[in-house]
């Protein structure tokens, strides 16, 4: 049995401080991003040039994944100023240009206001907001791991993961009201603006919050041992490929899960299903809350445990559950889509804290903010981020209620044959190290 000493006050309250700074701005800054998403249905008809609800819908998820293709470009940008600058530096960044990106959008005007220029517009926003995310995720997870207790490291990673969730619940609940209190004429009108308003109000906080921040105890040790590395992009490319290619592994598995149940399956119930909007965002918001709160159960069982176990299991849980989860789903039946969402979230929670914690541990100090990032955002912007709008067109173009579980499933078992061969346990690795840690499973 391990026995940890308790910290010095100063440094528990500094942890419980970074803490909760950093899920904060990570909460305004997901919020940001997936409430376009949340009203894909009705941006496909505000924006594009086509009565049926179906091509609609295709057209504006295509635009949501055009933010994912230039997340690469920010994980580039904003993970160099992670790795040379520092975390805090890159993380305030990030917020400022996702909440000012966020904002543009609730003033655009729309298809029958401007024309062509409509959807232009709208697309080039998204790559800024792609830029923008490119860095958040993996910034955040090394700011918080990096700062973290050895024994409890998955627990504050999993916060990364909660507080995400809880954005995207947040997001579905305000959409939800809005469509309670607005009639569809008037949120087709004026009411779909409010949720990307709101984020001007949003980003303030969450820009005032990440300023306050120290910079992590890693970053700072290495600035402090003149260890930080001139060219963090060309030294990671060259020596991190083992931890890039699981990257992508682990990475695909939470990054399509998550869009699958944060924005797909709003859209999915709506538009392939058929239910209307104001229970398609009560269930998926429910399911995310249950997400959210299973992060945690989640990150200290993988404290426990390791990392290397519970990642595996999340590759088998989604190369066996989503065809019958999504034909529960397509039968219609609110008990029957509950059931087969919350199998989704399970595993998903697992995903998703295995990915936080593996992004920190996996890679060397010096380079870690650039290579995680460029790593998880390849995977991010060529596979899951294209996943509602492939997920919508299976479901089009098979007409099957079941067919947006086959990318899903396809992409897991090739996932599983990289981590089984690949994935080391890392829960005892140095973070502050630059020396290769590697042991073959």
């Amino acid at each position: 049995m391990t026995v940890t000493s308790d910290p010095p006050p100063a440094v528990r309250q500094k942890r419980r401080q970074a803490l909760v700074a950093t899920g904060v701005g990570n909460f305004l800054e997901w919020y940001d991003f997936a409430v376009y998403g949340l009203l894909a249905v009705l941006l496909g008809q505000l924006f594009f040039a086509d009565d049926d609800p179906v091509t609609a819908t295709l057209r504006s998820l295509g635009v949501f994944a055009v933010g994912f293709f230039f997340r690469p470009l920010g994980a580039i940008l904003l993970g160099v100023i992670g790795d040379k600058l520092g975390r805090r530096t890159a993380l305030v960044i990030s917020i400022t240009t996702m909440g000012a990106a966020t904002v543009l959008i609730g003033f655009l005007p729309t298809y029958d206001q401007i024309g062509v220029v409509a959807p232009i517009l709208l697309i080039v926003i998204r790559a800024i907001q792609g830029l923008s995310a490119g860095g958040e995720w993996t910034t955040s997870s090394a700011y918080v791991i990096e700062g973290a207790p050895k024994h409890a490291r998955a627990r504050y990673g999993s916060v990364i993961s909660g507080t995400g969730a809880l954005a995207t619940a947040f997001g579905s609940f305000f959409a939800l009201g809005l469509n309670t209190v607005f009639t569809r004429e008037q949120m087709l009108s004026f009411g779909w603006r409010i949720p990307f308003w709101i984020a001007g109000l949003l980003v303030v906080v969450g820009l005032i919050i990440r300023l306050r921040l120290d910079e992590s105890p890693v970053f700072t040790q290495l600035r402090a041992e003149q260890r930080i590395s001139r060219s963090p992009l060309r030294t990671g490319l060259r020596a991190n490929w083992k931890p890039g290619v699981l990257t992508l592994a682990f990475g695909t598995l939470h990054g399509v899960g998550y869009y699958y149940i944060a924005t797909y399956t709003v859209n999915y119930l709506q538009v392939t299903v058929e239910l209307d909007a104001e229970q398609a965002l009560l269930i998926v918001g429910s399911a995310l809350l249950c997400y959210a709160s299973l992060c945690g159960v989640a990150g200290w069982i993988v404290d426990r445990v390791g990392r290397r176990v519970p990642n595996l299991l999340v590759a088998a849980g989604y190369v066996i559950l989503p065809i019958p989860a999504f034909a529960l789903m397509g039968t219609g039946a609110i008990p029957l889509i509950v059931t087969g969402l919350l199998a989704l979230v399970v595993v998903q929670a697992f995903a998703s804290v295995t990915c936080v914690v593996l992004l920190v541990e996996l890679f060397p100090a010096s380079t870690r903010s650039s290579s995680s990032a460029i790593s998880f955002n390849f995977a991010i912007a060529f596979i899951a981020g294209p996943a509602p709008y492939v997920g919508a067109w299976l479901a089009a173009t098979l007409g099957s209620p079941i067919a947006p579980a086959y990318y899903l499933v396809a992409l897991a078992i090739i996932a599983i044959t990289v981590l089984v061969k690949l994935l080391p346990e890392t829960k005892d690795w140095d973070l502050s190290s630059d020396r290769s840690q590697w042991v073959s499973p």
